[in-house]
């Protein structure tokens, strides 16, 4: 079932939750809301699942204005945070709640309630467990029940609001697998909050990125970490490197380093902001005329075959604690870095291979 979401705005007292979001989702797709805490996304899941009610906009399933459905009749299965299993009730009775909360008119008889539950545990791979109850569950196992109680009712829309948040990171990397292939099975349209940018980009077939109650950019994981539509994109999607400088006719001059730009050839002299990722950066020995930016080599952090420079510009150098804000991050392999033959308290130069550069909008 495709989703159209058009222009919906979302008050809380003074505070804008969500300003004029419009967003279409595809029949099938599995779709990201990302973004940090208060930026709006599990508002506009709430709205989508009409556990919410816009101030303003419209909700629209293949369609069909369902912006003043009930809940109960939008056909969508929602999965929280923390399960929101019934405790006092088995595996068996949690999933099969749905199937016989529904009309008399539209219940299933018990031996077909009884054939479904049992195939959706089975689809989880949890069968074995009907008996149990959520307490005797590892929290694992207990969000696959929450994912089968919100199938049992066979909704046209899936949505789960942080649906990893509560798992330790062994489980939480399993469970994004194993949810990717179940969705590909299913083929059911689902949407799924989360703060976690390594969450969004390998589950997801589209990310959502917001900020402050806006929609910053939508693209594909690939799209939106090569080309990040705004700063804020470019810093939420992984570690991050900010330089300052300035632009002028292409060429953007910073911390000792010159940066070709020729997105920005009719820029003039400008304030500009460089961004680039640790394993973008080149990392060199010093040696007199060497052009980058000079470092000190703070911390060095060796971990399987990936290696982690902590860098402290020469210009800022200061004790040790007081300088965390000047910090630069460079990532090499562990090999590189052997080859590299430094240690903590060498100098060394950083010059970056790739780049993306913006224009503060005040220049001056």
């Amino acid at each position: 079932m495709s989703i159209e979401i058009r222009n919906i705005h979302k008050q809380f007292g003074n505070f804008t939750a969500l300003g004029d979001v419009s967003l279409d989702i595809a029949s099938g797709e599995l779709v990201a809301l990302l973004g940090p805490s208060g930026c709006g996304k599990t508002t506009l899941l709430r709205i989508i699942a009409g556990l919410e009610t816009p101030d303003a906009g419209s909700i629209h399933f293949a369609g069909a204005d369902t912006t003043d459905v009930h809940v109960r009749e939008r056909q969508v299965g929602f999965v929280f945070q923390h399960y929101a299993l019934f405790r006092h009730m088995t595996v068996f009775e949690n999933v099969a709640f749905g199937l016989r909360m529904k009309p008399r008119g539209l219940r299933p008889s018990e031996a077909v309630i009884k054939s479904k539950v049992h195939e959706l545990l089975g689809l989880v791979q949890l069968d074995w467990l009907a008996n149990r109850y959520p307490s005797q569950l590892s929290g694992g196992q207990r969000q696959r029940i929450a994912l089968a109680r919100a199938l049992a009712v066979e909704p046209k829309v899936l949505l789960l609001d942080e649906p990893f948040g509560a798992l330790d990171a062994k489980v939480r990397k399993e469970w994004r697998r194993w949810l990717r292939r179940l969705h590909d099975d299913l083929d059911v349209t689902s949407i799924f909050v989360t703060h976690d940018q390594e969450e969004a980009l390998e589950v997801a077939d589209r990310v959502v990125v917001m900020n402050k109650g806006a929609v910053e950019q939508i693209g594909s994981p690939q799209e939106v970490w090569d080309h990040p539509a705004s700063p804020f994109v470019y810093g939420f999607l992984g570690d991050v490197n900010l330089f300052h400088g300035r632009a002028h006719e292409g060429e953007v001059q910073l911390e000792g380093i010159r940066i070709q730009a020729p997105e920005h050839n009719q820029v003039q002299d400008a304030k500009a902001m460089a961004y680039v990722r640790p394993h973008d950066l080149q990392v060199q020995r010093y040696a007199a005329g060497a052009q980058g930016l000079v470092v000190t080599l703070t911390r060095a952090l060796v971990i399987g075959p990936i290696a982690r420079l902590e860098l402290t510009p020469v210009e800022t150098n200061q004790p040790a604690g007081n300088n965390l804000d000047n910090l630069v991050e460079a990532q090499l392999t562990a090999q590189e870095f052997r080859d590299l033959g430094v240690q903590e308290g060498d100098t060394l130069v950083v010059t970056p291979r790739r780049a993306k550069v913006f224009i503060e909008t005040a220049a001056v």
